[in-house]
């Protein structure tokens, strides 16, 4: 069955590969149009420091003073770094980049604008300090992430919801299907990438049946994602055919910092009842419908129950902030709709996190873990391009005896991405932690479980792009059966790959050639 329908999508369409061809001719369009700007800029003001002194020399008392307020500023090292020593080795052009990208004011207009939308949406959350006590009361650990997502990042605990973790995309693609066919007033669904083919016509032939009955359907997904395999024209398809679709942030010539920041958020919300998520897109490679790593890997997650609510608004987020004003229809609490679970097991905390705020919550989602795990920490992820907060935390766990457990992929999807993930391996083998490679294929999944206790699923790769420029969302959740669920099943992907561990703790292996150096030091403004 599985072999009948990758040959079925080798024979596309004439209509989807013009899309697929149109979505890159555009984005190449503008990375030259950005590109060629850059160019001319620093052209021009290269020129006149060569021409004038005066000029020259207030260029490097500008770039002396810039590399001081970058310094000082409150963000990562990570980030001041590459900026500081852009600036003094090319300061023309480290100055301009910085004050192009670095400090635009699109930026701030958009923060203005998520601020104003949280506002309105985030107190419709009904929190309950008494279940965050009960948490604390019966894990401190898990308390401990629990409190920072209610106190800080101002999402409810719940303890009436239930979770169902899956570790293959075939079955939740399954499960989405059947919830979808169930919906009677609403379906949310927010993707970074969705891809007009098999996957997708399964879906959208349900989504057309259901607005025919009346229900509202929106459907949302970032330009950039979905730009190497759909156009413009698809969004103007599913308004025509009824579903309300918007495109976040579209991809166009010019420099633009918020163009940077990507909605890698993957949601569906079904009438407030059932909410899917996790690392998978709405494109047939994550179904293994067609295999361009040979076996695609992935994780997600289905909820029900009070804990859909949080799922709902953080859809609605990003929804609302495609447009300058909000909609017309403001009363958002009549899709906050969900019903207590009586059989719920155990607590769920969704979440989501913005570059348009102050706090890194899927970072210090992942740190508290860490600092918290007792016994194991078992991690899954994509990319490991980690900050030095971060790699503390993995090799401090592990020196204190806890079971640190990487599975990487065995098959990149991006060779220069994937060296500089393998950059890392010496530093946090060498203290202990145990890194696997999955060899049957790309290892897409976004998934820590610790202590048979707590589990983190989303879309939060061990990244810098994750951490610090995109929208993504996950589920922090413990004590019930998904938890053992996503223990299995990271054992179970071990078990298909290779342990690295001993090649990269000492030896040729481990150490970093002079590229990967470069790469790792910029890493953060790839």
């Amino acid at each position: 069955m599985g072999e009948k329908r990758i040959r079925t999508h080798k024979r596309s369409s004439p209509e989807k590969r013009a899309a697929r061809k149109n979505g890159i001719f555009r984005m190449v369009t503008a990375i030259i149009a950005i590109s060629f700007e850059i160019f001319l800029i620093t052209n021009l003001f290269t020129r006149l420091n060569a021409e004038a002194e005066w000029i020259n020399m207030v260029t490097r008392a500008l770039a002396l003073v810039l590399v001081i307020f970058i310094y000082n500023e409150d963000r990562n090292a990570a980030f001041k770094i590459p900026w500081i020593i852009l600036i003094m080795v090319l300061p023309v052009f480290g100055i301009i980049m910085y004050l192009l990208i670095g400090l635009n004011a699109h930026t701030y207009q958009m923060k203005k604008r998520y601020r104003q939308i949280d506002e309105r949406l985030y107190p419709m959350l009904e929190g309950n300090d008494d279940l965050k006590e009960l948490v604390s009361d019966t894990d401190p650990a898990a308390g401990a992430v629990c409190n920072y997502l209610h106190d800080q990042a101002h999402f409810p605990v719940y303890v009436n919801s239930q979770v169902r973790y899956f570790g293959d995309t075939t079955e939740a693609l399954s499960s989405l299907l059947s919830d979808l066919r169930s919906a009677e007033n609403f379906i949310f669904m927010e993707y970074f990438a969705i891809d007009d083919k098999e996957a997708w016509k399964q879906i959208e032939e349900i989504l057309v049946e259901k607005v025919k009955e009346g229900v509202e359907v929106r459907v949302f997904y970032d330009d950039l994602g979905s730009i190497g395999f759909i156009n413009t024209a698809f969004s103007k398809k599913l308004n025509s055919l009824g579903i309300k679709c918007r495109v976040f942030n579209p991809f166009f010539p010019g420099l633009n910092r918020f163009l940077n920041n990507r909605d890698h958020r993957k949601i569906t919300v079904i009438d407030g009842r059932i909410a899917h998520t996790g690392g998978y897109n709405l494109a047939d490679e994550y179904f293994n419908i067609e295999r361009p790593y040979r076996a695609w890997k992935d994780c997600g997650i289905r909820i029900t129950g009070q804990a859909v609510d949080s799922m709902t608004v953080i859809f609605l987020e990003n929804w609302n902030a495609t447009k300058k004003n909000f909609e017309k229809d403001q009363i958002y609490d009549r899709f906050l709709v969900a019903k207590k679970e009586e059989e719920g097991k155990g607590f769920v905390v969704p979440f989501a996190d913005s570059p348009m705020d102050e706090l890194e919550v899927g970072e210090d989602v992942y740190i508290t873990m860490l600092s918290k795990a007792n016994s194991y920490a078992y991690i899954m992820t994509p990319y490991l391009i980690i900050t030095d907060e971060l790699k503390c935390a993995l090799s401090l766990a592990a020196m204190r005896g806890v079971d640190v457990r990487i599975i990487t992929p065995g098959i990149p999807d991006k060779k220069v991405v994937y060296s500089i993930t393998r950059s890392f391996y010496h530093d946090l083998c060498k203290r202990g932690v145990r890194i696997y490679e999955w060899r049957p294929g790309f290892m897409h999944g976004k998934m820590m479980v610790c202590d048979d206790s707590y589990c983190f699923c989303g879309t939060i790769n061990f990244d810098y792009r994750s951490f610090y420029h995109h929208f993504e969302n996950g589920v922090f959740f413990g004590y019930c059966d998904a938890v053992i669920d996503a223990k299995e099943d990271f054992l179970m992907t071990a078990a298909e790959g290779e342990e690295v561990t001993l090649d990269y703790r000492a030896g040729r292996k481990g150490l970093l050639k002079l590229p990967q150096m470069l790469l790792r030091l910029f890493a953060e403004l790839l």
